[in-house]
């Protein structure tokens, strides 16, 4: 939206005086310029959709002001709320005394107009004011009036702006709590129960990541941010819940890039007695589910191409798609010293800088070479065991993980497995990350949750999905910056 005063753009200090000067005059003329009281009768979406029913009758509406068009004794304002904008008419001979309050409002201010509705000569419906009151005045002009708020940094910094000059932006957001509330839906439709797991753990787990670190200092305690939730999440299905699942926070000290932030909003279920297979089968029904009830159709437009979500998605297996893309077949390569020659003598350039396990190797060979061609809705599965510290070996293929992960748009949107519930391989599986200490990633061993699984956990698939990821994919963002209100940034 674009704020001007009759086609004028004043200097943005000229108008900060003013408006203190402004806000200085209410003020001695006994009018509360910040009122904790206001009164709407209606939204108004609601007053333009439903107009000619509204027709003589008195209205109240609420808002901010977004245009102001003068014209001698009477003058036009654009009034905007969450639901919609309409048209007001402010005439002198209406207002009569109030005229003179009427003289201080600015744009950006919030009021409270009442009056009758009308039609003008050019169709504009419109609100005829008999009578106003200011809510909150404006001290700073918005910034569209001068060079509009196209900074990409400076709109992530002040979101409130963004979602005030950019109505795109502000339907992002919309759009992120129809996914959020359809995916609630689907999995209450099945049966789910919603749970909420601590977000401050003495161990952290559940994924290879390295933590946020704080303590508590009335039990002088060290404490991390969780990186996921699913060791708690698993203790309530040893507990006797059967399907569970959390929408929340998790928090990883890494890197920042336009698909990674800091924090960001994970959904994490557990089915039990079933297993990878039937988790395949249950994410292609709730992605589809969701895509096509916010959507409203099964083709998405992401990165400039078309995406059709069809059942049954694509399968295939880590190796043969790393094999595919970039010529190394990694079973044939399982040392580290063997794979990194392989990977140098195809100039693939990875991240070798700590010291890198097999597994490392293998996972940043992936990344680098394969995923952002995953364009159509496919899962990879059968991924080496050295990558799945928690997840069941495939029958006859021990060296295998019972794990898929699905990528659209050449983004991870989930990553599940069938769930390991033998303690004591978990254990050991725990002692093996524990040799990487230096590994900040690596997983802890976390006692209580062994002894969990020695009460027994049933057969169980666990999935997770990144809502901010399929949020970027529903709305056609490439940066995951576009997706979260307040990103992380660096500091100024």
């Amino acid at each position: 939206m674009l704020l001007i005063y009759n086609g004028v753009m004043p200097r943005e200090e000229e108008l900060r005086k003013s408006r203190e000067h402004k806000l200085e005059q209410l003020k001695k003329d006994k009018i509360n310029p910040y009122p904790a009281q206001s009164k709407r009768s209606h939204f108004i979406g609601e007053v333009l959709e439903k107009f000619s029913s509204f027709k003589n009758k008195n209205i109240s509406a609420v808002g901010r002001i977004i245009s102001i068009r003068s014209h001698g004794k009477i003058s036009f304002l654009d009034l905007k709320d969450e639901s919609g904008k309409i048209q007001l008419y402010f005439a002198q001979n209406n207002l009569k005394d109030k005229y003179k309050t009427f003289l201080h409002l600015d744009l950006g201010d919030f009021i409270e107009a009442s009056g009758k509705l009308f039609t003008t000569k050019k169709g504009e419906k419109t609100i005829e004011v008999s009578d106003f009151k200011i809510l909150t005045k404006s001290l700073r002009p918005l910034p569209e009036q001068f060079y509009g708020f196209k900074n990409i940094e400076e709109r992530h910094r002040k979101r409130y702006l963004d979602l005030l000059a950019n109505p795109e932006a502000f339907n992002i957001f919309k759009k992120r709590d129809e996914i959020v509330g359809a995916v609630r839906e689907f999995l209450k439709s099945k049966n789910f129960t919603e749970v909420e797991t601590p977000v401050l753990q003495p161990l952290y787990g559940g994924a290879l990541a390295r933590p946020f670190t704080t303590h508590h200092h009335v039990l002088d305690q060290k404490l991390y941010l969780r990186i996921a939730p699913e060791l708690y999440l698993k203790r309530l299905i040893i507990g006797g819940f059967e399907r569970v699942f959390e929408i929340g926070r998790n928090f990883r000290n890494e890197g920042v890039s336009t698909v990674h932030n800091p924090e960001f909003t994970m959904l994490e279920l557990y089915l039990a007695f079933a297993d990878y297979q039937e988790g395949m089968k249950f994410a292609e029904e709730m992605v589809g589910s969701v895509i096509k009830r916010v959507n409203g159709s099964d083709i998405i437009e992401f990165k400039n191409q078309k995406i059709k979500i069809k059942k049954p998605f694509s399968k295939v297996t880590f190796r043969d798609i790393v094999l595919k893309f970039s010529k190394i077949d990694i079973e044939k390569r399982k040392e580290v010293k063997g794979l990194l020659a392989e990977i140098k003598k195809k100039k693939i350039k990875i991240d070798t800088s700590k010291n890198p396990t097999w597994a490392k190797v293998v996972d940043e060979l992936f990344k680098e070479t394969t995923r952002t061609n995953l364009i159509n809705p496919t899962f990879i599965i059968d991924h080496p065991i050295e990558l799945n510290p928690l997840a069941k070996r495939k029958p006859g293929e021990p060296d295998k993980a019972e794990r898929f992960q699905l990528f659209i748009g050449g983004l991870e949107l989930i990553n599940a497995f069938s769930e390991l519930n033998d303690p004591k391989e978990q254990l050991e599986r725990f002692k093996e990350q524990e040799r990487y200490k230096e590994d900040e990633e690596s997983h802890k061993i976390d006692m209580d949750f062994v002894e969990a699984l020695e009460y027994g956990m049933p057969p169980t698939t666990g999935i997770g999905m990144g809502v901010d990821r399929l949020t970027m994919l529903l709305t056609g963002q490439e940066s995951i910056r576009e997706v979260v209100l307040f990103p992380a940034l660096r500091k100024k």
